[in-house]
């Protein structure tokens, strides 16, 4: 089923008949605070239907695109060179129970204007950014005998449903630690147009002086912003307000240890660590960014700690605000691991 159009009326009484039904259990949504430590927020997953619901679907990125949300498949050619999107009356819809069986993403045809053939070592697209007609995507290749990250630019057309890059704007971002599979998997269009490119490895002692790659509004580089050190793995970014604040996905599956060398955690020093991080060496957590003229810098406040599964990372790669008069907070869609999940989490 899919719904397109709810009143503000009728919203507030989809989650009101919903909440009174169990149907979409609100009280799970909002942390709780325990004598263990600080408060976690519980994810509410959004089922979907089709091929899209299999780990093969393998998500890198997403994106928020008018009404709708864009699903960034890792590799699109494995869906007929096609990205995916969702409306956002029907996510909603979905959260309130309307939609049971579910839901099933439009295809967004895309043109990479043959840059996953033409770049060595292509390992797929990593992150996506859309701010009015413009989009800009981050690939990853491991060209040997150092990763390499690009950006590139493109836009969208809302008549005909494509994206197209522009393979002229193609512009390399080297390797800030010698990590395999790792690069630049965040993005953040900041509020004067130009975008901010983040790596994903920003540890002590694996990137003791991080870096974030700027760029205008057409994709050109437009120099380098000192970056704060943030242990564990950085995946992906909203985009960023008047105030140059915004917020990205910071996970660690402990598998990744040898890879990251995680020094000790200031963020879990300083604010603490909630019921299941304590019991957990998996992290999955949201922390809250800052960009200026001088830098990036972390926000004075706790991390929003994700409630963990029992003996289960999620790796996280995309995030995107929701933000309608009932809900604040934020869609986030794994990769493949444990599998692929889209869900919701309240701020």
């Amino acid at each position: 089923m899919r719904l397109r159009l709810l009143t503000g009326a009728v919203l507030a009484g989809v989650l009101l008949l919903a909440t009174a039904c169990s149907r979409l259990p609100l009280a799970r949504l909002l942390p709780e605070a325990t004598a263990a430590g600080p408060a976690e927020h519980g994810v509410t997953l959004i089922p979907l239907a089709g091929a899209l619901a299999e780990r093969d679907a393998e998500f890198s990125g997403l994106a928020r695109w008018g009404d709708e949300y864009v699903l960034l498949p890792q590799y699109p050619a494995r869906y007929g060179g096609n990205l995916f999107t969702l409306g956002e009356t029907e996510i909603v819809a979905a959260l309130a129970g309307l939609d049971g069986d579910g839901l099933a993403p439009v295809p967004l045809a895309f043109d990479d204007g043959g840059l996953s053939s033409a770049i060595r070592g292509f390992e797929g697209f990593e992150a996506i950014a859309i701010a009015g007609d413009r989009v800009y995507l981050t690939i990853e290749a491991d060209d040997g005998p150092t990763m390499t990250g690009y950006l590139v630019a493109g836009t969208i057309d809302a008549a005909s449903r494509r994206i197209t890059l522009d393979p002229a704007t193609l512009a390399p971002m080297a390797e800030q630690a010698p990590i395999d599979n790792m690069s630049y998997e965040a993005l953040t269009v900041l509020a004067d147009g130009r975008v901010l490119a983040l790596y994903e490895a920003n540890g002590a002692n694996v990137n003791p002086q991080p870096v974030a790659h700027l760029f205008d509004a057409a994709g050109a580089p437009a120099g380098t912003l000192p970056s704060p050190t943030i242990e564990y793995r950085i995946t992906d970014a909203t985009p960023a307000g008047a105030d140059g604040r915004f917020w990205a996905i910071n996970y660690y599956f402990p598998g990744d240890e040898a890879k990251l060398v995680p020094a000790a955690d200031p963020l879990a020093e300083r604010y603490g660590e909630g019921a299941t991080h304590a019991a957990n060496r998996a992290v999955e957590r949201l922390v809250e960014l800052q960009a200026t003229e001088t830098g990036v810098m972390l926000v004075d406040q706790p991390p929003l700690q994700l409630s963990l599964l029992p003996g289960v990372a999620r790796n996280w790669e995309g995030i995107a605000p929701l933000q309608t008069e009932y809900l604040d907070g934020f869609l986030l869609v794994s990769d493949t691991f444990p599998a692929t999940m889209l869900g919701f989490v309240e701020k």
